[in-house]
């Protein structure tokens, strides 16, 4: 796990995509690794911006997100994301930082923790909820926009396609977590702590109303048949 950053480190990044009046995304490189990060921003009702596994980005996509709305809620996804949390409370010290209840330890090491998903204040565009059968490690943020809901899930799900080189392959053929959208072996080793659980409660999201797309944490955006595909994936656990 890379260590936590201490200074405002802008590693390379694409342009934000703004799928929906209430969602936007900007993908970014990993120092050393072929994984790609995504950080997903969500807009409340008040205007308030929801940050789901912050990414220090450059001047202008910064300038571009606070002009779109303020950054209220940090949202720290789990024990693992946390690269960022820190330099994003130190810019924005009215941050209150949220993350699962299983994953405080961990993220407290490196930004003091507010609340878990529970505690997100109620809104009609934009919650959070906690997994079944991850011990509350991970979980789920639901926006509701005008092109209808988008699921943001973080190690839950991968969408990688293959790599090339050794790291590929071990992507490919150990972890399997490339290939198209699928639960990796290091979802289900360490992540997953009741698999039937966790089964049924992609399946429970599957049957969000008018979910239209499913952002993930790493790589590229889900956006054919999502309910689909989070059925056929809970019936491999």
């Amino acid at each position: 796990m890379p260590k936590a950053h201490t200074t405002w480190k802008v590693l390379p990044h694409r342009p934000i995509e703004k799928l929906d009046d209430r969602v936007w995304r900007i993908e970014g490189d990993l120092e050393g690794m072929p994984l790609k990060r995504v950080m997903t921003v969500a807009r409340r009702g008040d205007g308030g911006l929801v940050i789901h596994n912050a990414m220090a980005l450059e001047d202008g996509a910064m300038n571009e997100i606070e002009t779109w709305g303020r950054p209220a809620v940090l949202v720290v996804p789990n024990g693992y994301h946390r690269l960022d949390a820190r330099v994003f409370k130190d810019r924005y010290p009215e941050l209150r930082v949220l993350c699962p209840r299983g994953a405080r330890a961990k993220v407290s090491e490196v930004v003091p923790v507010d609340g878990g998903y529970e505690d997100l204040p109620p809104d009609d565009h934009v919650s959070l909820v906690t997994l079944d059968g991850t011990k509350d490690a991970e979980g789920a943020m639901i926006v509701r926009g005008a092109s209808g809901a988008t699921l943001v899930l973080n190690d839950t799900l991968f969408n990688m396609p293959h790599q090339a080189g050794f790291s590929g392959f071990v992507l490919r053929h150990l972890t399997r977590s490339s290939g198209g959208p699928a639960i990796s072996r290091v979802t289900r080793w360490f992540i997953v702590k009741d698999g039937k659980a966790f089964a049924a409660h992609l399946t429970k999201l599957a049957d969000t109303k008018d979910l239209v797309r499913i952002v993930v944490s790493h790589h590229e955006t889900i956006s054919e048949a999502p309910a689909e595909i989070l059925r056929r994936l809970a019936a491999t656990m």
